[in-house]
Order: C-alpha cells, then structure tokens, then sequence
C-alpha cells in the first residue's frame, strides 16, 4: 500500500477501532474527532499517496479508469484483515475480489466494471474520492465495514449508479447531499453510521424506491417534503428527530409500503391523514412521544400486518376498527395510557397466538400488567383533544358557526309627508335597482334610488311589515360558509415495489 500521511489523532483512533470492538461511548467519540478534523471540509485522502504502476497496459478505456479508481480505494485502507483486496492488482480488472464486470454500455465490444460488492469484508479506511472515476458503476455495496470519514463529493459523478449501500461503516458528518446529485440513483441505504444535521428537503423529491437512514444522529423534524416521496420502504428508526408527522404523509399513500419512525423524538398527534396509507403492510411509530387518541382513521390500514403504537402517549379507547383490521399479524399498543378497549381486541390473543400486546395501559383489573392508578391518573385526567391543538392537531370537521341574524330596525312612525330619500341607500338584496327617472316601485319593493321623483303628497306610507332599511343599516352579510369535512380515505390499487432485504446483497452482478 502506499504511504499514508493521516493526522496522528485519527491514525490514534482508528487503530484502536481495528483492534477491538467498540463500545457506544468509545464509537461517539471517534465520530466526534473525525467530525473536527474535518470541519474545514478537507477530504481524508487528500493526503494519501497513491501508487499506480505505470507500466500496466490497459487499452479499454473504462477499466483504466475502474483500475486507478479501485488502486486509490485500496491505497486508503489502513486494515484489511481478511485480505479482500490481496489479489488487485495487474491489468485484469475483471478478477478483482468484489468486481463484476458486463458489456460496456456505450460499446457492447468492451467490458465495464457495473458492481463492486465489499460487504461484510470487514475492511477499514476512507473513501477516495477517485471513486467518482467509476462512472460505469451501477452497484456500489460497502455495507458491514470499518470506512470511516465522509463520503466524497465526486460520488456524483457516478451517472450510472442506481444503489448505494454504506450501511454499517463509521461515516461522519451532515447528510450526503452529494448522493443527491446521483442522477439514477433509486437505493439509499446509509443506516448505522454517524451522519447527524437535518435531513434535507430534496432527498423526498427524489425517485428513489428504498429510503434507509435508520441509526445515525439526524435531528430536527421530517421535511413536508415527504408526501411527496414515491419509495416503497422509508425508515427513519432510531435517529434523534424531534417534532410532528407531517400531515402530508397520506400523499405518499400510492406507493409506500413500510414505513418506521420508532424510537425518536416526535410529539403531537398522530396525524389522521396516517390512515391514508392504504397499501401499507408496516407501520411503526413506537417509542416516541405522541399524544392524544389514535385516530379511527387507521381503520383505512387493510393491508397492514405489523402496526406497532407501542411506548408513546395515547390516551383513550382502542379503537375496535383497528383490532379487525383483515391482514393485521402484530399489533402493539403497550406503553400508552390507553382506558378501554373493545372484546374484538382482546380475542386478538386467542387469534393472533399472543402476538397482540397492551401491557402497560390504564385499563384496570379488566387487563393484566397494567399502569398503576398514580401512573395513569396525572396523564389521563388531562388528555389531549386533538382538534383544539393548535400545533400538531388534528383538523376541525365541524363547520364554522353560522353568524348572527341582522337585527331588524323599528318601523318608522306614520308620516303625512314623504320620507326623504336616503343620500346613498344600499344595492336591493334581491332584485335589481329600477332605471333612472322610473316611476316609483311598489310598496313592497326596497326604496328607489336617489333621482327617482317622489311620491304624490296623498300616497300612504309604505306598509310597516315592509319599511325601507335606514341609511346606515349594515349591508347584508355573506352566507355562512361551511367547511367540508376530509375526503374519505381514497383506496387505490397498490403498487408493489421491490423488497430489500436488510443488509441487501447485490441483486445480480452487473445492470
């Protein structure tokens, strides 16, 4: 390998992290010294020498490129214990540990290296950023290693790749956004790593079918963006995301069928529009802080099978729909502060074979190992009503109150002379105003306008059930407008995407 000029704090850490298995403690803090001495965005390998034998004749001009690309991965590893790349070297390309290799794209006469496949080779190093050189690539797995430092900008220039698989490294630093910038890509998977900062807005925008970003250190809140995804498979698991669900959710509901939000830092209420998600066949919200009843919307859930409530802050019934749900296999309420629930749910564990749970509720003797009454009693006396909750509520069904009836003004007294005209009376509610100079419209008929003549001395007053509004009687006001309530959940035909496996292994060797 060639001579690598690492910070002697990082050459301290990382050799430690190759001699034994790390502790959570010990793990957080190699982060936190990659993340500082990478603050000024400098790339690990810019100080890495990299040697290329000169004298090996390559003539395909896509495998000389894969050559020193993977010549420069090799050079950044500091550990290779089980000796993965031992046999990269010389011109073939194509026999390389991990490369597979298919008819070039751009020339069926030459071979294109299209998946590198390091899983679970247990290697450790960086990155180069000379692997944006592989720009034949469509499969890159690196999952279940030792890579550490960030992932380099130059991955965008990868306009082949459509999965990306870092899961299981030690990568550091904001969310990639360079692997935004890959143009086919549709898998992302870099869960258990130590990426942290928000999730950017665009990353939903994208086609992507597979969304892995579980068990890193995101915080701030889910992008609104996220209705707009059309991936199969989102998991935001065991990050440090704080805030609502969207209430966009629900617009994702054509094509998502897994989605697990467990174990952050969410509150509010579970939006209703969750009960969109027709074609869902998982959905997990457990170990957060949501409040307020379950929405009856998760009635709309048939396709579900595993639907997990567990260890937030409901308050109230299960609802009975939600325990008859037709493809329900697993369902877990426990850790609420839930009072009642319906006969249907508890023969779920006759039906299910004990795979329905509510344990730690506020139920009573009516259920076992339940919450005792000092548990239950602060929380329960105080539930949250989620239509008046302003921030992360639910919305209002009920319509506006209609406004108040106009007062009607007292008849004026009998006259044996002709009231004045108004000096600008009000537009008729009803029928239009009479032309100018028109002879005056019967008593039953609003008062005319200001140029009409008026009435002979002898005429009688207009009757009093039908007086003339005053001059400064208010116009009538608008109809009450009525909000309607929310569409009923819209079922579509699913649309079924591939299922990956966790950690996926290469799908096949090559396009």
């Amino acid at each position: 390998m060639g001579a690598l000029h690492f910070p002697l704090l990082l050459v301290a850490a990382l050799l430690f992290s190759s001699s034994a298995a790390l502790t959570a403690v010990e793990e957080a803090e190699i982060a936190l010294r990659q993340k500082l001495a990478f603050e000024n965005h400098h790339h690990p390998t810019d100080h890495v020498h990299i040697d290329i034998n000169i004298d090996i004749k390559i003539t395909n001009p896509s495998l000389l490129t894969a050559h020193k690309a993977l010549q420069a991965l090799k050079d950044a590893l500091y550990s290779d214990p089980n000796n993965f790349t031992g046999n990269w070297v010389g011109p073939d390309v194509c026999a390389y540990n991990g490369v597979f290799c298919v008819p070039s794209l751009h020339n069926e006469t030459e071979s294109a290296v299209a998946t590198l496949d390091m899983n679970s080779a247990d290697v450790a190093g960086y990155l180069p950023k000379e692997i944006g050189l592989m720009r034949d690539l469509a499969v890159l797995h690196l999952n279940s290693n030792r890579f550490c430092g960030v992932i380099p900008e130059e991955i965008r220039n990868m306009t082949e790749l459509y999965e990306f698989d870092a899961s299981n490294n030690r990568f550091v630093g904001p969310f990639p956004a360079a692997v935004l910038g890959v143009p086919k890509l549709t898998y992302l998977d870099i869960r258990f790593n130590d990426f942290d900062g928000p999730i950017p807005p665009e990353l939903f925008l994208k086609p992507y079918d597979a969304i892995f970003l579980n068990n890193n250190r995101f915080t701030s809140g889910i992008p609104e963006t996220i209705g707009k995804s059309r991936a199969t498979v989102i998991v935001l698991a065991n990050n440090e995301l704080g805030g609502c669900i969207p209430r966009s959710i629900g617009d994702a509901a054509a094509t998502l069928d897994q989605f697990t939000f467990t174990n952050n830092s969410l509150t509010g209420c579970l939006p209703v529009e969750a009960g969109l998600l027709t074609n869902a066949t998982v959905f997990d919200v457990s170990g957060n802080a949501l409040t307020g009843a379950i929405p009856l919307t998760l009635a709309g859930l048939s396709r579900v099978e595993q639907l997990d409530l567990s260890r937030n802050m409901f308050t109230g019934d299960v609802p009975t729909d939600l325990c008859e749900l037709p493809a329900l296999a697993n369902l877990s309420v426990s850790y609420n502060f839930l009072t009642r629930e319906d006969v249907a749910c508890s023969a779920l564990d006759r039906n299910m074979n004990g795979s329905f749970n509510d344990e730690a509720n506020c139920m009573g003797q009516s259920r076992l190992a339940q919450r005792s009454a000092g548990e239950c009693t602060p929380v329960v006396s105080h539930p949250v009503d989620c239509i008046k909750v302003k921030s992360c509520g639910w919305p209002s069904v009920e319509p506006p109150p209609p406004p108040p009836a106009p007062v009607a003004s007292p008849p004026p007294p009998p006259m044996s002379s002709p009231p004045p005209p108004p000096a600008s009376p009000p537009p008729p509610v009803v029928s239009p105003p009479p032309p100018v100079f028109s002879p005056p419209p019967p008593a039953v008929s609003p008062p005319p306008p200001v140029f009409s003549p008026p009435p002979p001395v002898a005429s009688p007053p207009p009757p009093i059930f039908s007086p003339p509004p005053p001059a400064a009687s208010p116009p009538p006001p608008p109809p009450p407008v009525y909000s309607p309530p929310p569409p009923p959940p819209v079922i579509v035909p699913p649309v079924r995407g591939t299922k990956y496996q966790s950690p996926p292994p290469p799908l096949f060797p090559g396009y």
